[in-house]
């Protein structure tokens, strides 16, 4: 029947329909205005003079670009202009040619011809929802939905419009006092979200959907925990990465993530200031093909740059980067070179030929269990390779230069975070001394980067656990990818120079914590289906992480998660004679002795290691 009835909905046929309704119309209205007498005052005229008007209006309106199954407010303001329209039209024809007409008349006409032309079209609405709700009868996953807001009112009319999905909404829950008992199109809100596991079993639910885009990560969690029964699945509406302005369509309803449990609130730019330093310049990413380097080229290529220069050793991580951003950015020039920061001629070369204006240093070594077993690695690359990068950035005269640090530089325990603090060094120390603004940025662990935590995880309890954890409460802050590349472009834009910066990592996560609630929402049972095993501290790693050294004071800055480390000046000359030394002893591979350099260099680090006991710690050199 529905099929049917679109087949009306052309445009020479609803036409004619109108016309005919338009003229009904006018005699409903002289029955309305003077009863059984109607038929003194009417005129055969008035038939014509209607329908010619109102072909001419109707033909050239939007009235037949609609789809009518879709019917809302937007389309009955349609109506109303086109009815407006044809009145007025109506009375100018009645004033010129002098025709006797009953002026009363005119407004009962317009709200006749919006009742009937509305009114039809909106019949063809009300009938698919009916039939839409008579197929849901028959569905069998019966849906919660968390969170009575716009998210929710979207979904419930994608459902009403999708039958074929097998939906039947059950209701919603709402922690807003003023919202109980309320309906959004005919589904009530049946409590609060403490009552979700009730209402599971009193309507024997098979699907919630928490539909709360703004939620805080330990609101999602609560939610997951309430909802999370046996032969009931979880999904959510994507958050504020992943979707703009609260807009959600089902196809971005999905299973609930480990990132969703630890989601934090979107990071609001000061877009101005960064548009000064990026807009219309060419742009450095060093391992722009890897986690954090990737992600900082597709935020930076929202701020129209003249180009984009990634430099990595990947050839496979760079190759699809740089086709992700052709497709999504086809105006956007990007450069991908293949090549190493250790190559300094390389870098000049680089520098030279595409006068580079701004450089974010992001390649480095980060894993800390390897980085152990190989500190000449982490010499080579994150401390030789940063100052190759930051001298020739310096010589090149560019307008700045961010290095990507991390928050094991912080009173580091091993090779991995004393390398990254040496590096921070180098560019407080040439900032001394150079036209371009140097500056670091700390920050902790990413979801999902290259080698963290939870794709390790996931891959474990792929092939059945058990989960390993290095301590029972061991924790570690956590940010998102696009969360930390956009604090990193907007601290490019508050330096002054020299600045370490340290970025607003909220709560810290217990590890163990994450495993249990990564199993959990893989629909298993932690310590039944899946083992955690605890494993023990491995050399170098901290129980706790630290953004800021005991010694050191944070200094807010005009972003509220931004801040400024208030690091002790660097000696030139001190930094410069370790420099020498440590690279010398890079090349002779000799692990003990670059530890030993490293502790002599960094004050702060305090290695933990079986093997480096022979180092004595207490004649470390000092700077003058």
């Amino acid at each position: 029947m529905l099929e049917y009835l679109l087949k009306l909905y052309k445009k020479p046929r609803l036409i004619i329909i109108d016309l005919l309704l338009i003229n009904f119309a006018l005699i409903f209205s002289f029955m309305l205005r003077f009863d059984e007498n109607w038929l003194q005052y009417f005129r055969f005229s008035y038939f014509i003079a209607i329908t010619i008007i109102s072909f001419v209006i109707l033909y050239f309106s939007s009235l037949y670009n609609k789809m009518w199954q879709y019917a809302s407010m937007s389309e009955l303001y349609s109506i109303f202009k086109a009815a407006l329209a044809i009145n007025f039209v109506f009375v100018i024809y009645l004033y010129f040619f002098r025709v006797a007409f009953p002026r009363s008349i005119i407004a009962i006409n317009l709200m006749s011809n919006i009742f009937l032309l509305g009114g039809f079209r909106f019949s063809l609405r009300l009938l698919k929802d009916f039939l839409n709700r008579n197929q849901n009868k028959k569905s069998k996953s019966r849906v919660l939905i968390i969170g009575a807001g716009d998210a929710a009112e979207i979904i419930i009319r994608e459902m009403h419009k999708h039958p074929e999905l097998g939906k039947k909404i059950v209701g919603l829950v709402d922690d807003d006092p003023d919202k109980q008992s309320l309906e959004i199109h005919g589904y009530e809100v049946l409590g609060k979200t403490k009552k979700i596991p009730q209402l599971i079993e009193e309507y024997d639910v098979d699907e919630v959907i928490i539909a709360i885009p703004s939620a805080e990560g330990k609101t999602i969690k609560r939610l997951y925990k309430l909802s999370n029964k046996k032969d009931v699945k979880v999904k959510i509406v994507p958050g504020v990465y992943e979707i703009l302005k609260g807009d959600v369509s089902l196809n971005q309803i999905r299973e609930v993530k480990v990132e969703d449990l630890l989601r934090r609130d979107q990071v609001d730019l000061i877009t101005d200031e960064i548009s000064d330093y990026l807009e219309e310049k060419t742009i450095l990413v060093t391992g722009g093909g890897g986690s954090i380097g990737s992600e900082l080229c597709r935020q930076l290529a929202k701020f129209n740059p003249k180009e984009i220069i990634i430099f990595d050793i990947n050839e496979n991580n760079t190759y699809f980067l740089e086709r992700d951003l052709e497709d999504e950015y086809p105006d956007l020039k990007i450069t991908s070179i293949i090549g190493s920061i250790r190559d300094k001629n390389k870098l000049q070369n680089l520098f030279r030929e595409f006068e580079i204006d701004v450089a974010f240093h992001a390649a480095a070594h980060k894993h800390v269990p390897l980085m152990e077993t190989s500190p000449e690695e982490a010499v080579k690359n994150n401390i030789l390779g940063s100052r190759n990068v930051a001298e020739v950035a310096a010589e090149f005269k560019i307008d700045r230069f961010v290095l990507i640090s991390t928050d094991k530089a912080v009173n580091p325990t091993n090779v991995m975070g004393a390398s990254k603090r040496a590096a921070e060094m180098i560019v407080q120390s040439i900032n001394k001394k150079s036209e371009t603004k140097f500056m670091a940025v700390r920050f902790g662990n990413v979801l999902g980067s290259q080698g963290s935590v939870i794709p390790l995880f996931k891959k474990q309890i792929a092939n059945g656990g058990p989960l390993t954890v290095t301590h029972k409460d061991i924790t570690r802050y956590f940010m998102t990818i696009p969360e930390a590349s956009q604090l990193v472009i907007q601290a490019g834009a508050l330096g002054e120079g020299g600045e370490v910066f340290v970025l607003d990592m909220g709560e810290p996560v217990k590890i163990m914590e994450l495993a249990e609630d990564l199993i959990n929402l893989s629909g298993l049972t932690p310590y039944e289906d899946i083992d955690i095993d605890v494993v023990g501290l491995r050399p170098g790693e901290k129980l706790y992480e630290e953004l800021l050294c005991n010694t050191e004071d944070n200094i807010a800055t005009k972003h509220q998660r931004i801040f400024i480390n208030n690091l002790e000046a660097v000696d030139g000359e001190f930094l410069n004679m370790h420099l020498s030394k440590l690279e010398r002893l890079a090349e002779q591979a000799d692990a003990l002795e670059i530890i030993s350099a490293l502790v002599n260099l960094v004050d702060s680090y305090q290695p933990r290691r079986d093997n480096v006991k022979k180092i004595d710690f207490k004649n470390k050199q000092k700077s003058s």
